[in-house]
């Protein structure tokens, strides 16, 4: 009988905080509790500090919450950190381990989820290399990149412009985008509100992959910002830069593709008429823009932005529009999620979940299923549900089917 071998405590914890897990929320999550006088959350410190073994079945626990492979626990050392892509910045410094975890977590779970989309198409026989995948470099400038991206995806700026809402715009957009074989899934946490992710730290990201493209978008942003994030993350494609977006622009890349979405949405010509400059009063210049804005179904953010690279007023006067803008979303989200707790009723799971996957990728993953080149287990998975609500979520996402 061979032994198991031992764990290195120092991946325990190192696995659980890039989890985005505190030691209480793990201690919930892995269902440790109080035992012969010893509190849960100290029996996890044992755990990670080498006091005790874990068991096999703790370790398997470990490694679905913590979303690692089990043999994890079994390296070493710490493994490296995983490629984030070229353009993910260091964080804010009030940021800690946790929230920086949570995005590595996301990072891996669209990783594995492209993976099998992948697969699946090697599968068929119908990975069919996308040439507009690193087709252009930041040489060639915003306006090729934003001519290539409109003629590809053919995109009628009225026809965007022209839907009732803001969330009717985005869908628009997202659907030109899935058309051509780019995947676009919106992500909101983890799994549970433990595990929300903020703008912060992710707005979206893009997995510059030639036969699977992926776009994540953060739902947790307002509607006005998803279409802004989409085109931003489809210039990370155009130039073949796999990356995460977080809450800043600083680097080249990032104000490279900031550039190419804003131009998309918004051609620097129209802003011409607004004059607004370092000196005009906020909440005139707030209230001018929201109209201008509006008109057009576009972030108010994205407007200020613009007119700051148009010179109109510093970064720092930006960051204030945008921090004013950002704190009146939260406002009306909160006043809208107060309402709805009012009311009986609201939409299902699955429909909550078919709009964060969207029904290009529910379609894709039920033909591949009925081929047999995708399992129940692996379909949950690129769906990011579990194997029980697989059927039920592809239900949804049939024609007949509606929100």
């Amino acid at each position: 009988m061979s032994l198991m071998p031992n764990v290195n405590p120092s991946i325990l914890r190192w696995a659980r905080e890039t989890a985005g897990l505190t030691p209480e929320e793990a201690v919930q999550k892995l269902d440790i509790n109080d035992a012969r006088g010893v509190a849960a959350s100290d029996r996890l410190v044992a755990l990670e500090s080498g006091d005790e073994q874990p068991t096999r079945a703790m370790l398997v626990k470990m490694a679905k919450q913590y979303r690692r492979p089990l043999l994890t626990f079994y390296l070493r050392d710490i493994p490296s950190r995983g490629d984030r892509g070229e353009d993910f910045r260091t964080l804010p410094e009030p940021v800690g381990q946790t929230e920086a975890g949570l995005v590595d977590a996301v990072v891996r779970d669209i990783r594995a989820r492209q993976a099998l989309v992948r697969s699946s198409l090697e599968a068929a026989g119908e990975a069919q290399r996308l040439d507009f995948i690193g087709s252009m470099t930041r040489g060639d400038g915003v306006a090729a990149v934003v001519n290539s991206i409109e003629q590809t995806l053919r995109f009628d700026r009225d026809a965007f412009r022209g839907k009732a809402q803001l969330q009717g715009s985005f869908a628009y957009l997202r659907a030109l985008t899935e058309a051509v074989g780019i995947f676009v899934i919106l992500v909101d946490n983890l799994g549970s509100w433990h595990t929300t992710i903020s703008v912060e730290t992710f707005r979206g990201f893009a997995l510059a992959d030639d036969v699977a493209p992926f776009v994540a978008v953060n739902a947790n942003d307002s509607p006005g910002a998803w279409s802004f994030t989409l085109v931003h993350e489809l210039a990370h494609l155009w130039i073949g830069a796999t990356g995460v977006s977080g809450g800043t622009a600083e680097r080249a890349i990032e104000k490279f593709c900031n550039d190419v979405a804003g131009e998309f949405l918004l051609p620097r010509n129209e802003i011409v008429g607004l004059e607004i400059n370092e000196e005009t009063p906020l909440a005139s210049a707030m209230e001018r823009i929201t109209e201008f804005a509006q008109a057009r179904n576009i972030s108010s953010t994205m407007v200020a932005y613009k007119l700051h690279r148009a010179g109109a007023f510093s970064f720092e006067r930006f960051q204030q529009f945008k921090a004013a803008y950002r704190r009146a979303f939260l406002a009306r989200k909160a006043a809208e999620k107060e309402k709805s707790a009012e009311k009986e009723g609201g939409p299902t799971y699955h429909v909550v979940r078919k709009h964060r996957v969207g029904t290009t990728l529910i379609r894709f993953v039920e033909r591949m299923m009925h081929d047999g080149n995708l399992s129940t287990t692996k379909a949950g998975k690129v769906l990011g549900v579990g194997a029980h609500n697989v059927h039920a979520l592809l239900e949804q996402g049939r024609p007949n089917h509606s929100v």
